[in-house]
C-alpha cells in the first residue's frame, strides 16, 4: 500500500466471486475512505492492470481518488493477475463476476 498524492494506493486485492476464482484488483481510495463508505468508480476490462496502460490508470484513477471517489481497477477472469480463463468478451460469466464486484 502506498500513497500517490492525495490517494492511498493498494496495489493487489483479490475480489473473490462465489466459486472462489480470484478476481485480481487495484485501488485508489480517497482521504477518509477507512473510517467511511465513499463512491466508488469500477473500471473492469479484460487489459492489465499492471501493463501498458499503468500509467494512464494512476493518472485517471488518482484524480477520482483525489476527489473524493474511490477507484477500482479489477483485471477480468482469466486476464492479467485475476485467475481463472478468458473465453470471450460478454459471457454470462463475465457479467456474474462484475456483478459480484459490486456486491
Amino acid at each position: 500500500m502506498g500513497h500517490n498524492g492525495t490517494a492511498t494506493v493498494i496495489e493487489n486485492v483479490w475480489i473473490e466471486p462465489s466459486d472462489g476464482c480470484r478476481l485480481a484488483a487495484k485501488l485508489w481510495l480517497p482521504p477518509g475512505a477507512e473510517h467511511e463508505a465513499v463512491p466508488a468508480v469500477l473500471e473492469y476490462i479484460p487489459y492489465r492492470k499492471r501493463d501498458a496502460k499503468a500509467g494512464r490508470d494512476s493518472a485517471i484513477h488518482g484524480y477520482f481518488a483525489a476527489h473524493g471517489y474511490a477507484a477500482v481497477r479489477v483485471d477480468l477472469r482469466g486476464s492479467g493477475d485475476s485467475e481463472g480463463v478468458l473465453r470471450d468478451e460478454y459471457l454470462q460469466q463475465e457479467l456474474d463476476d462484475g456483478l459480484q464486484v459490486l456486491r
